[in-house]
């Protein structure tokens, strides 16, 4: 049964405080949950309809049967799902194997769900482990961010740190860190490195000046038609995609 103090917690995790505090997240709906089950989270509860098909036999957590009703009062989407369920977030080390020859991806002060939904969702498909944030991009583990993944927050490690200190430490080891700006050199016709890092600024005011200055790449996506542009810049999520493509290509 579904109490209405599980209610109440449940309802409570959709609160980054909470989150913060317990170490918990919800997960919503069975393809985020049968992700999540793929890659070895540990499950708190399953609060699930009779209607679900997910299969969850060998789950070891609290399982609750609810009614449709009850799964609306806990959701947070528009269309209730057959299944919610309480997950531990990941913990990941800060000292990332910098050796290795992948890319990783930097977010400096990202700030709307979706956009980091959909960079997590875009390094997943382009193979890219690790993604690094500041302590003030918005939280991986927030509902909106979660579902944008699409389940791919399953497979790829996000952290936060200081960019400074990181990106610092990442030179020395022979990393070169790579920007997005509007004067930058065309991504198109730049040597892209397989272990660069790739930095993304805010949505609103790009890569922040102390991080600006870390920067020993500059790139630049240019417009089809350069002499008639009719917007100042792309949306975060959409050059992500643009970068992300554009370093694979070069790679094979």
């Amino acid at each position: 049964m579904l109490s209405k103090n599980k209610i109440k917690y449940i309802q409570a995790l959709l609160h980054k405080k909470v989150r913060e505090e317990t170490g918990l997240f919800v997960a919503e709906g069975e393809k985020l949950i049968t992700e999540l089950i793929k890659a070895n989270f540990r499950f708190e509860t399953l609060v699930y309809t009779n209607n679900s098909s997910l299969n969850f036999q060998t789950l070891q957590c609290e399982k609750i049967e609810t009614t449709q009703e009850n799964i609306k009062k806990i959701s947070s989407l528009k269309t209730s799902p057959s299944a919610i369920a309480i997950c531990h977030q990941a913990i990941y080390k800060t000292d990332l194997p910098l050796n290795h020859d992948n890319l990783i991806l930097v977010l400096d002060q990202i700030q709307d769900p979706g956009n980091l939904g959909t960079i997590i969702r875009l390094a997943s498909w382009f193979g890219i482990e690790y993604i690094v944030c500041s302590p003030d991009t918005v939280d991986c583990y927030n509902p909106k961010v979660v579902q944008a993944t699409m389940g791919a927050i399953a497979h790829v490690k996000v952290l936060y740190t200081d960019l400074s200190l990181f990106l610092n430490e990442s030179i020395l080891k022979g990393r070169t860190i790579y920007g997005t700006f509007l004067d930058g050199d065309n991504i198109y016709g730049s040597e892209l490195k397989e272990n660069g890092i790739i930095i993304l600024g805010n949505e609103g005011n790009g890569i922040s000046k102390e991080i600006e200055k870390i920067v020993t790449n500059r790139l630049f996506i240019p417009s089809y038609q350069s002499s008639a542009r009719n917007v100042e810049s792309l949306n975060v999520s959409i050059a992500a995609a643009i970068v992300c493509s554009e370093f694979r290509r070069k790679k094979n």
